[in-house]
């Protein structure tokens, strides 16, 4: 039967079961805690607390998910996440590609140099007390914006979307259409977006992620508790799992652990699916784009 399945000398045939047998391994080991969080977030606290959810739900219960529904800094910070997510999103898109295909171009003058000041900027950063001053001097302080403009672009992403333009988008082509008369605007937004699928696909997925996931921009530019974001909520939630010295009794602490259990688990799912659910829907481009964008020529 293993011939059947690995085929070749007895050495490759003993290297592939290896591997697969590996692979299996690792892939158990990656999806275990994923599975677990599931089958925890409607399991009853006390049996979470106590370690009897191994590998199928105890007790099962849907009352965290009712409190993470009805807690309204959840439903604010999750609208406040789409917010920051969606419009984040549309703003890197706005700055990153035109600057790509910008630097993509051989006839613009001084590009290598342009260039190598977005790169200087990966290395060496102002520092986040620097920053904060910026952030509060422009007035962006405590505001929407502060979590959009200073991360309104990616230089690797930019390196990204302009190895990009340079190998997938001919010469010949903007030379043929400039013959017909199209603009550099024109030509960009025509002919070289809807060629680009595959990249705006990574990109927003990159870019959505990154957003979806952030909270210390939060931390740092936010006071108000109403444009925190999900993950900041999230955050604080876990903060408070420890258990307040003002608690009179054990039995109050063993209530305080149990909600806090019930919630935590739900938190991780709630904050998760969205994402799970955006990246099958790039999936098909995801490999695609990268590997375009990482090859010039």
């Amino acid at each position: 039967m293993h011939s059947k399945i690995f085929k070749g000398t007895k050495s490759d045939v003993i290297f592939d079961i290896v591997n697969t047998v590996l692979l299996i391994l690792i892939t158990l080991i990656i999806l275990y805690p994923l599975y677990y969080i599931v089958i925890a977030s409607v399991s009853t606290p006390t049996m979470v607390l106590t370690g009897k959810v191994t590998l199928f739900p105890r007790g099962f219960q849907l009352e965290s998910y009712k409190r993470v529904f009805s807690n309204p800094d959840i439903g604010r910070g999750y609208f406040n996440t789409i917010l920051y997510t969606s419009l984040g999103t549309i703003i890197n898109l706005i700055v990153t590609l035109p600057a790509a295909y910008s630097l993509s171009r051989k006839d613009l003058r001084g590009k290598n140099f342009i260039m190598m000041i977005f790169s200087f900027t990966m290395f060496f950063g102002g520092g986040t007390i620097p920053t904060f001053l910026v952030v509060k001097d422009l007035g962006l302080y405590n505001s929407f914006w502060a979590l959009l403009i200073p991360s309104a672009m990616s230089v690797w992403n930019l390196i990204i979307c302009r190895n990009f333009f340079e190998g997938s988008i001919p010469l010949e082509l903007y030379e043929v259409s400039i013959i017909d008369g199209c603009t550099n605007r024109k030509f960009f937004i025509q002919i070289a977006l809807p060629l680009s699928k595959a990249l705006i696909a990574v990109m927003v997925l990159f870019y959505a992620v990154g957003h979806w996931n952030s909270y210390f921009s939060a931390l740092l530019y936010l006071k108000d508790s109403e444009l925190y974001p999900l993950q900041m909520v999230l955050r604080n939630i876990l903060i408070s799992s420890q258990p307040d010295a003002t608690l009179a009794g054990m039995t109050d602490r063993a209530k305080f652990y149990q909600e806090v259990e019930m919630l935590k688990y739900a938190l991780v799912i709630v904050s998760s699916v969205p994402v799970l659910m955006l990246y099958p829907f790039v999936q098909k481009y995801f490999v695609k784009g990268v590997m375009i964008g990482s090859i010039k020529g």
